[in-house]
């Protein structure tokens, strides 16, 4: 009795230090980055958007650039010493660099990590620097957990499925000169739906809804109309936002 409530007691601290534990997610931009991580064990980040979050992790994402280890997450770091330098210090053939001289954090780090499953981009989206738990990181098999953020567009995906509306997902938009994705578009004759499923946590910020609005201005202007559903309409009451789906598509 007392030695199954001595590991239930230490199940529980290792639960919370690994929920105390910050990483930083962060992003290997090239393959030269990627060589010095897994060669010289460092990442460099510049001082002027250093996140002011304290962390003692990090981990590295890799974009589509790297092909098929690409749009996903597979290592991550303890950092073991931090230090400024500037960019040229590190980079010393970067020399004509527009930002040679500006001020960087080098992160060094004594041992790479490798998950025992990849985080993967499986719904695209943008990932820079954020934030997560080492339990997080260890446990999520997809971007959407990593930040604890519902699957709203899977929800509507499947509602959409159900209900025989056709909708192209993921579809890419030119307006205004420039590019946007669309969580969903509804493309007919006489007229263009586009469908948006917005995360309480990914469209909380005052950059991602000046980001909206001037998305949504762009695609009114190029003669789309634009249904936003909010994270908790999509969870209480998803039928209701298909019937809105259903009467703007008539």
């Amino acid at each position: 009795m007392l030695e199954c409530c001595e590991m239930k007691r230490r199940a529980v601290m290792v639960k919370k230090k690994l929920n105390n534990k910050n990483v930083l997610v962060s992003v290997l931009k090239s393959r030269s980055d990627r060589r010095i991580l897994f060669c010289e064990r460092w990442y460099r980040i510049p001082l002027a958007f250093l996140p002011k979050r304290k962390f003692k992790y990090v981990a590295f994402y890799q974009p589509a650039v790297f092909g098929r280890h690409g749009k996903r997450i597979e290592y991550y770091a303890r950092v073991s010493r931090r230090k400024v330098y500037k960019r040229i210090k590190l980079l010393p053939e970067g020399i004509g660099h527009p930002r040679a001289k500006d001020d960087y954090l080098k992160l060094e780090f004594k041992e790479l990590k490798k998950l025992p499953r990849p985080v993967r981009n499986i719904v695209p989206r943008r990932v820079s620097f954020g934030f997560t738990t080492l339990k997080n990181l260890l446990s999520s098999r997809n971007i959407l957990e990593l930040y604890d953020i519902m699957p709203t567009e899977e929800i509507i995906g499947r509602c959409l499925r159900r209900w025989g509306i056709k909708a192209l997902s993921e579809f890419p938009v030119s307006a205004c000169g420039k590019r946007f994705r669309l969580d969903f578009a509804i493309v007919r004759r006489n007229r263009r739906l586009a469908i948006e499923c917005d995360n309480k946590k990914a469209h909380a910020g005052k950059l991602q809804k000046r980001r909206d609005r001037v998305k949504d201005f762009c695609l009114r202007r190029a003669g789309w109309r634009v249904i936003r559903l909010k994270e908790r309409e999509i969870i209480e009451n998803a039928e209701a936002c298909l019937r809105k789906i259903q009467k703007a598509a008539r």
